[in-house]
């Protein structure tokens, strides 16, 4: 229910803000639960692709510290967040989503390369979707980077790609894992082609 009314306050904010959102491709989204995995571009992206995801409802990491504040943890548990160590994750960073998605009821944003500050895809993503048994399907973000720039009502764009399927019994060795990282990037990199072949993403500077 939480999750539900702060998705539509946070849709009908955005839309006044900036109101210019386009979800392209939708169709390709599977039926059950499934990974978004994507270019970490700006902080607000996830809430792009949960938005862009509707109906369908979305759990996702948060760093740990964010769960001090009682307030934000209140938000971030009835929005379907769970605490990771991002420096030192154990085992509960793996079981937690793999667990969530085989219910079957949520499917989980996630952004292989960690950091809007990083293009390193990591394997966290590959795992999970392995032992649960879900696809990952690419998805890109394409317009303002700073939350400033939303105002000026430029174009969004969330994009969505054809699921990429693990096999359970794929290996997750070094070889196995630099296929589907490779897979991913080479679909990110088409659905950017595909909204704009101009593109170009020049990240915003660290403060």
């Amino acid at each position: 229910m939480f999750y539900t009314f702060i998705r539509a306050f946070v849709r009908g904010l955005l839309w006044l803000i900036n109101g210019n959102a386009h979800y392209d491709n939708k169709k390709v989204l599977p039926e059950g639960a499934y990974i978004l995995v994507g270019p970490h571009r700006t902080w607000f992206d996830p809430i792009y692709y949960a938005l862009a995801g509707s109906p369908k409802k979305f759990s996702f990491m948060a760093k740990e510290e964010l769960f001090k504040n009682p307030i934000i943890r209140f938000i971030l548990v009835h929005a379907n967040a769970f605490p990771v160590n991002r420096t030192h994750p154990g085992p509960s960073a793996i079981k937690t989503p793999v667990k969530i998605l085989k219910k079957g009821d949520l499917s989980l944003i996630m952004f292989p390369s960690g950091t809007r500050h990083s293009a390193e895809l990591k394997g966290g993503a590959l795992v999970i979707a392995r032992m649960s048994g879900v696809p990952l399907v690419p998805t890109v973000y394409q317009g303002p980077l700073t939350f400033k720039q939303l105002f000026t009502r430029k174009r969004i764009t969330v994009r969505f790609g054809d699921p990429i399927y693990i096999d359970r019994k794929q290996k997750m060795d070094k070889d196995g894992m630099a296929a589907i990282d490779n897979e991913m990037e080479a679909a990110f990199k088409q659905l950017d082609i595909e909204i704009d072949p101009d593109f170009k993403y020049v990240p915003t500077p660290k403060k």
